[in-house]
Parts: structure tokens; C-alpha cells; sequence
């Protein structure tokens, strides 16, 4: 028996609507009208013979199925654009829209800075920008690629990193004269601490040393947060003291408003990482906005000044 081929059409549409979240919503960005969308969805239920979206007068929710076959519905929509893209004569001008993931801090204090060359650059492309500390799916989300502060774990994501990130124990002057300048993790447990409800491991500190190795400390959080730009104010009043992101707070270490802890002893840094969805085909806007960005951003303020 003959195999038929593949509805990838009816699959990419699909992958919109999930995206969208409606068929009026797939129907316009596609250029299609609404009928079109719903028998392409239709088309592919009865040939599958499942349904892969429930609908209510409401609302439109995906199914188990539905679920289970998006992440490959998505590659097929991404594919196809990228293909289409690459097709394209390279003389045309890049347009479209490319959604990003970026850390809310992080995008509030840096991105916007960088971005005004390339606006002018590509005035067809429009960028939507989700500023979340939130690990959010790319490939379900609907996002193009995301730009992440961690120590990345394995997965099927293709990467790219851009800098460090150091993390520092600091405080202001005041809270140390107070207080006392800790010289060893295990002091830091009379100190108040903020904390970053973030991090990999919650309420954890760990330090090295190039002489004493390694030690780890819970510390006496006081406040926790999950936005360390908050912690800063507090810092600053000299409040308490908190391992922060470099990129946080390079300005005050520079102007005296903060000063480092326990200089002999390092958090591990994190990375600046771009991150992909596994397909390595792009659509040329997104390729072009990703090499703007890991240019712009790999030689940041804060370790170069």
C-alpha cells in the first residue's frame, strides 16, 4: 500500500493556531481566511482520526494529542519559513517578526540600549521581546530563541554563549562597618541575606576557594525575590548583603555604593547564552537579529570597565 504524503500544510496551520491560540488569529498573520484554517485543521483531525484541539464558544485548548504532536508541528511551520527564506533572493529586504525570550532584568537594563543600530538596519523586521525570568518552551511558547543567564544543563537546544556572568557577594560599606566583613561561607549565617528565588539551588551559596576548596552555606535569608533588581534598593541602604549577578550591580562596585565580600572566595560565574530550538534552519530574520545580538553583547559594560 502506498504511502500518502504528509498534510504539511494542514501541520504548519496547526502549529499557528496553537501558537495563536485562534483560527481568526492563525487566519490573519497566514494571510488565509478563517474557513481555509478550519478545514486544513478539520483535514487533519479526520485523516488522523483523532481531535487535536478542543473548542468551546470560549476557548481553544489543545488535546493530549494535540499536545504530544505540537512540538513537531512547530518545526514544520519554522522549517518551511526558513526554507522560504533561504529560497528568497538575498537582495530582498528582511521582514517579519521575531519573538524573543530574555530575563526581565537583564532585557530592562541592556537590550533596549542595543537594539536602535539594528532597528535602522532592518526597518521591515518588528521584534516582540517577553521579558521573563521564567524558563519558558521554545518550541511550544512559539518563540524563535532566547537568551538566557545560567549554567545551561544538557538538553536538545542548540546554544551559544556569549560571556561570563560573575556572581558576587555584596553589600554596602555601611552594612560591613556594622557588621563585619564575613571572611569565611560559614560566617555569612550571622548576616542577613537576600535572596534570588531563582537560582538552581534555592537558599544555597557555594563558594571556592583556590586554597580551601569548596564550601556551601544556607545563609539567614530575610527576603526573598524573584527579580533580583529589587534587592539592590536594599543592598544599598545597607540592609543586608546578596549574591548578585555582576551585570546587577558593576555601577555601584565601580562608584563605591557596594563592595564585594569575601573577595578570596568565588561563586561559580554563569553564562550569557543564546538559545535555539533545535532546527538549525532559521528564517533570516531571526539569523539576523541573533548575530546582531551575540555581536552587541558579547564584550558587556560590566567587563570592560
Amino acid at each position: 500500500m502506498k504511502r500518502r504524503l504528509p498534510d504539511l500544510e494542514a501541520w504548519a496551520i496547526f502549529a499557528k493556531v496553537a501558537e495563536i491560540g485562534s483560527f481568526s488569529g492563525a487566519a490573519s498573520e497566514l494571510g488565509l481566511s478563517n474557513p481555509t484554517v478550519s478545514k486544513a485543521i478539520g483535514r487533519l483531525e479526520a485523516r488522523l482520526g483523532f481531535a487535536l484541539l478542543a473548542r468551546t464558544s470560549r476557548r481553544l485548548s489543545l488535546t493530549e494529542a494535540g499536545r504530544a504532536s505540537l512540538d513537531r508541528a512547530s518545526r514544520i511551520l519554522r522549517e518551511g519559513e526558513a526554507i522560504e527564506d533561504e529560497a528568497a533572493d538575498q537582495s530582498t529586504v528582511p521582514r517579519g517578526l521575531v519573538r524573543v525570550s530574555a530575563p526581565l532584568s537583564f532585557g530592562t537594563a541592556y537590550l533596549g540600549a542595543v537594539l536602535p543600530e539594528f532597528l535602522t538596519r532592518y526597518p521591515e523586521i518588528a521584534l516582540d521581546f517577553a521579558l521573563s525570568d521564567r524558563r519558558v518552551d521554545l518550541v511550544a511558547d512559539g518563540f524563535d530563541f532566547a537568551l538566557r543567564i545560567a549554567s545551561l544543563e544538557d538538553s536538545s537546544l542548540l546554544s551559544r554563549r556569549l560571556c561570563a556572568v560573575r556572581l558576587l557577594l555584596v553589600g554596602a560599606p555601611a552594612y560591613f562597618d556594622a557588621r563585619g566583613r564575613p571572611t569565611h561561607p560559614a560566617e555569612l549565617r550571622r548576616h542577613d541575606a537576600f535572596a534570588y528565588t531563582g537560582s538552581a539551588q534555592k537558599g544555597v551559596w557555594r563558594f571556592t576557594h583556590p586554597q580551601f576548596g569548596e564550601e556551601v552555606v544556607e545563609p539567614s535569608v530575610r527576603i526573598w525575590a524573584d527579580n533580583a533588581d529589587m534587592l539592590n534598593p536594599l543592598l544599598i541602604a545597607g540592609q543586608g548583603l546578596a549574591l548578585q549577578p555582576e551585570f546587577l550591580v558593576w555601577r555601584e562596585l565601580r562608584d563605591g555604593i557596594l563592595e564585594i565580600g569575601m573577595p578570596d572566595w568565588f561563586a561559580k560565574p554563569l553564562g550569557l547564552h543564546l538559545v535555539m530550538p533545535p532546527n538549525p534552519l532559521r528564517p533570516q530574520r531571526v539569523q539576523l537579529l541573533i548575530d546582531y545580538l551575540a555581536k552587541a553583547l558579547a564584550n558587556p559594560p560590566w567587563a570592560t570597565e
